[in-house]
């Protein structure tokens, strides 16, 4: 099973997460068989840290709970709430598979939280910008949350057009970037 994890940050703390960086990076060495993508997203001075974005593939609910939930950072309390939902990995592949590679181009998280009938179900005509993509659900798969996307795109408001604007309740674009210790 597939879950889309995305921990935003509490105002104000980057210096825990900057002590915290070497233990966040070893926990999440534990999941590298699991990860499809991982990264952090930014705030529009693009250096400022807002949220720490995890996609993984766990057995279970519980797994993904406890992977969410006994994160360093949040265990220190860096992080003010956690998105935790299923997933549908509809590209097949991991970010580091992703043909555009990790640099060059704006990068975002396009998070589209649902409203009624589902949308997005379907890869866009135009995917060779998609680092990842998938609609959101529930633990037990039934209901349609929204749809998560990491696009490669020249500026947010291209990057929010990967998903059908008048579809969702909100939609929500953050810069993002490849995650993991520096190579």
């Amino acid at each position: 099973m597939e879950f889309f994890c995305y921990h935003r940050d509490r105002r104000g703390s980057l210096p825990l997460r900057r002590e915290l960086l070497r233990k966040h990076w070893s926990y999440m060495d534990r999941y590298a068989a699991e990860m499809i993508a991982r990264g952090p997203t930014f705030a529009e001075d693009g250096g400022t840290p807002t949220g720490s974005l995890h996609i993984l593939d766990l057995p279970d609910p519980a797994a993904a709970r406890a992977f969410a939930f006994d994160e360093p950072n949040y265990q220190a309390g860096a992080y003010r709430d956690v998105l935790l939902r299923r997933w549908h990995n509809t590209l097949g592949r991991t970010m580091w598979d992703f043909p555009g590679g990790r640099r060059g181009g704006n990068r975002y998280l396009v998070l589209g939280l649902g409203a009624g009938r589902a949308a997005d179900l379907a890869l866009p005509s135009d995917r060779d910008e998609l680092i990842a993509y998938g609609p959101l659900s529930s633990d037990d798969g039934a209901a349609w949350l929204g749809t998560a996307a990491l696009v490669r795109a020249s500026d947010p408001d291209e990057a929010r057009a990967v998903l059908t604007p008048d579809r969702y309740a909100d939609v929500e674009v953050h810069n993002w970037a490849f995650g993991g210790p520096p190579e």
